[in-house]
């Protein structure tokens, strides 16, 4: 019903910068929610930016250097990544939560783009 797509993904040295999209399409009456979440190899799934039409929110650890934006009408999230560390370095997954009615949403997970930041 819902496909996202997500591109960005690659190799940097420390220091760089890198940006993430992730572009939503199929059956989509809106967007509630988008956000980024991260895993490495060992650790848990890590919720890293989201933004809401309140407002954006960041893990501590990204705060100052990463920013997480939107285009409504390509329903695409953006996540620009500066000053990157190797601790940084992780699998991250588009989460997009979509209004398919009034009173209903669905949730749903792109399929993984690798960001390896080298020291």
């Amino acid at each position: 019903q819902v496909q996202l797509v997500e591109s960005g993904g690659g190799l940097v040295q420390a220091g760089g910068s890198l940006r993430l999209s992730c572009a939503a399409s199929g059956s989509i009456l809106s967007i509630n929610t988008m956000g980024w979440y991260r895993q490495a190899p060992g650790n848990q799934r890590e919720l890293v930016a989201i933004i809401r039409s309140g407002g954006t929110g960041y893990v501590d650890s990204v705060k100052g250097r990463f920013t997480i934006s939107r285009d409504n009408a390509k329903n695409t999230v953006y996540l620009q990544m500066n000053k990157l560390k190797p601790e940084d370095t992780a699998v991250y997954y588009c989460y997009v939560v979509v209004n398919v009615a009034r009173d209903f949403a669905n949730a749903y997970w792109g399929q993984g783009t690798q960001v390896t930041v080298s020291s």
